[in-house]
This record gives structure tokens, C-alpha cells and sequence, in this order.
């Protein structure tokens, strides 16, 4: 499956007993979808983005917020250290459906956005997430790009039907990008 298509839930940290168990370090908010998968997929090789099915037998969380999971046919903590450290992501199609203003970042691309003050400013290209909190990148029609931090304070309306996010930026915060 390509990566694309997939939702990053976080990560292999490293094995547990001699079954060949694993402890996932979870980077979501849907704990209790998550306890129900049957299947995740693995990205063995990060410089490839093909991703690898692996079936699950058995998942319990654990006090410290982590998941411990049991993969079939991983049998021996050999095999699991191969699995160690590695990516995990589930199909897009699998994620709970967000309502009202909870979004996935993906779903929000190419998502127009309107101030309440400046109208349509333009449409989100991307989301950074390398900062503490995820910032809109969005392209106006004069090819500049406007930062905006996606908050709940700034995000008064998402509209999936029309493809819009409405947000109330501080004042100021626009116009450094317009003039």
C-alpha cells in the first residue's frame, strides 16, 4: 500500500518478552479505534514508501500510554527486533470520522480559507507540523504564502461541503504576509 493512502498512528519502540511482542509508541487521539485494528502497516525501509501489512492477534494498552501488540506470524524477539523502531500507519479509509471543527490534516488540503476580517485569503497547501503546534501554509492568489498557526482559537468553522475552514486570525497577523 502506498503511503499516501495511510494515516501515521507512531511507532515501534522495542520489544517486549520473548513472544515477540512490541511496544507502540501512539501519536493519536482515537486510543479506543486503535485497540480494535486488526491490521496495521509497516514502513520497513524509510528511504521506500511502500508500507508492509502486518495482522494483529492480540493489543493492550499499557500504564505508561503506550500500546503492546502481538503481530501474527512474529514469533520470537528476533523477528520482532526487525519490526523495532519502524514506522506504523493505517489505512486513511479505517479513521474514525472528525466532526465539527476536528480535522485530520490531510483532509484539509486544498481547503480554502476565509478571515473573518480579510475574506478568502487563499487555499491551505500544506500543514507543518515540525513545530510545537501545526501551522497552515496557505497560497493566496498572488502566489504569497500566509502562515497561520492551526489552533482552536483561530478555527471558528471547518466546512467540509464547501471545502472551507473559517478562522478569526489575531489582528496584524495577515498583513504581515500582504505587504
Amino acid at each position: 500500500m502506498n503511503l499516501d493512502a495511510c494515516h501515521y498512528i507512531g511507532y515501534t519502540s522495542k520489544v517486549h518478552g520473548k513472544q515477540g511482542e512490541l511496544i507502540v509508541k501512539l501519536d493519536v487521539d482515537f486510543l479506543e479505534e486503535i485497540q480494535k485494528l486488526e491490521l496495521v502497516l509497516i514502513q520497513m525501509n524509510k528511504t521506500d514508501n511502500s508500507l508492509i501489512p502486518f495482522f494483529i492477534s492480540k493489543s493492550n494498552f499499557q500504564n505508561d500510554g503506550t500500546l503492546r501488540i502481538k503481530l501474527e506470524d512474529i514469533d520470537d524477539i528476533a523477528s520482532a527486533k526487525n519490526i523495532s523502531g519502524k514506522s506504523i500507519y493505517i489505512s486513511k479509509t479505517g479513521l474514525p470520522t472528525k466532526q465539527g471543527n476536528e480535522f485530520y490534516h490531510h483532509e484539509v488540503i486544498n481547503f480554502t480559507v476565509i478571515d473573518a476580517n480579510y475574506g478568502d485569503i487563499g487555499e491551505i497547501s500544506h500543514i507543518n507540523n515540525q513545530t510545537k503546534q501545526a501551522i497552515f501554509e496557505v497560497i493566496n492568489p498572488d502566489d504569497k504564502e500566509i502562515l497561520i498557526p492551526a489552533v482552536d482559537h483561530i478555527i471558528t468553522l471547518i466546512d467540509r461541503k464547501n471545502k472551507t475552514i473559517t478562522v478569526n486570525t489575531p489582528d496584524g497577523l495577515i498583513d504581515l504576509y500582504l505587504e
